[in-house]
């Protein structure tokens, strides 16, 4: 057999893994400190993408507390400019659209007064309103009992009252017991709760909350919502206001008043928009700055080692598996630093959420993401030096210095 027709051997995949990481092997420090500029390149990444996404997610919290994507609906005028009524129904109605969560009402209970007791001059109403409540009003509306209980089935049946939190400071009452008292539309009603103020319904702090079956047979309330409260998925929360009115009320929609979307909802968004936009540069520098010290140590490892690539190349090396070589051991090279970039970013990201109190929120884009953008960028740079190592010839390999 000649040697015109000898073949090249090819090479299987271990074998070349096993010839690219033998760099790697034989100059262990190097590639330690390659592998630890690049890891901490991704850290930087990582934990600025995790810490962003952390303090996002805190923020996220903290508009949604703050009703952004809850809508309220209450009768408006009607053409003659007579005050309008809400539907009976429009509660139901406004229930069955896709993207509403959760629906509640009040109904104001018009006439009654309230005082502390009944030597209280009649003048002195400190100007208090009487609402009827549904049993759900404050997992809809996000309020929470400082004392007492709130309105069920049974008490909502009976001379029961929950004072909005300026309602009792005005009446005096300091906590709920059944031994606490009020005349509301004058009728004893047991104080069994009491509120903390509600920031996303105000006007239920100066406000005294029965049951909507006792103020139907006490004081004659016609059952119908004077405002609605619907909560729905922020995605949707457009889409929600602009069928609110027709659902609510399908014969008069122009009679019914709707709510605007939150301005915090305009500012949450506004604040995700910069965020992102944030990550992405960052991300981006990281990447860059990885990709520069692949591609510096790739090229130190390519003039170190022409002595060696001459070598294999006398033994029969062909260039692609000389190309290859290098090509492996740089990929190699930056999924050791993507791999441990990833790991202490995470690492960073808890430790200063947990440090700040804040949800510890890692994409996992960013980290497969980072990953995988290291060994490409990776790849990309240490292309050229396995060209370059390629094209040595292998007498001007042998003869460097």
């Amino acid at each position: 057999m000649t040697a015109a027709q000898l073949a090249p051997a090819r090479m299987d995949v271990r074998d070349v893994v096993r010839v690219g990481a033998a760099g790697l092997r034989t100059r262990p420090t190097r590639a330690l400190l390659s592998a630890l500029g690049i890891a901490i390149g991704i850290a930087a990444m990582v934990a600025v993408v995790g810490i962003s996404s952390s303090s996002r997610e805190q923020l996220d919290r903290q508009l949604a507390a703050l009703g952004t994507n809850l809508l309220t609906v209450a009768p408006g005028r009607t053409v003659e400019g007579d005050a309008a009524k809400l539907p009976a129904e429009a509660e139901a109605m406004i229930a069955r659209i896709g993207p509403v969560t959760g629906v509640s009402a009040t109904g104001k209970v018009t006439g009654a007064k309230v005082y502390r007791t009944d030597r209280i001059n009649r003048a002195e109403t400190n100007g208090l309103t009487v609402l009827a409540a549904r049993e759900s009003l404050p997992r809809t509306v996000g309020a929470v009992v400082r004392g007492g209980t709130w309105l069920n089935g049974l008490t909502g049946r009976y001379p029961a009252a929950v004072l909005g939190a300026a309602a009792a400071e005005r009446l005096g009452v300091g906590r709920a017991s059944p031994d606490v008292e009020i005349l509301v539309g004058g009728e004893r009603f047991t104080v069994i709760g009491v509120l903390r103020p509600v920031a996303l319904a105000p006007e239920l702090d100066a406000a005294v909350l029965i049951g909507w079956d006792v103020a139907a047979t006490a004081f004659g309330f016609d059952g119908r919502a004077s405002t609605v409260y619907a909560r729905t998925r922020d995605s949707q929360i457009e889409a929600v206001h602009g069928v609110l009115a027709a659902t609510a009320n399908p014969q008069a929609p122009g009679t019914v008043a709707v709510s605007k979307p939150s301005a915090v909802l305009a500012a949450r968004r506004a604040a995700d928009t910069t965020l992102n936009g944030l990550l992405l540069g960052l991300g981006a520098v990281a990447l860059l700055v990885g990709g520069v010290g692949v591609a510096n140590t790739m090229v130190i490892s390519v003039l170190e080692r022409r002595a060696e690539i001459g070598l294999r190349r006398s033994l029969g090396a062909t260039r692609g598996q000389i190309r290859l070589q290098f090509l492996v051991e740089s990929l190699l090279l930056s999924t050791m630093g993507g791999l441990g970039g990833v790991v202490l970013g995470v690492a960073v990201t808890a430790g200063y959420a947990t440090y700040q109190a804040w949800p510890s929120v890692v994409p996992a884009w960013a980290t497969a993401g980072a990953v995988a953008a290291t060994m490409l960028v990776g790849g990309i740079a240490g292309l050229y030096p396995a060209i370059r190592a390629s094209r040595l010839s292998p007498t001007e390999a042998l003869s460097a210095p």
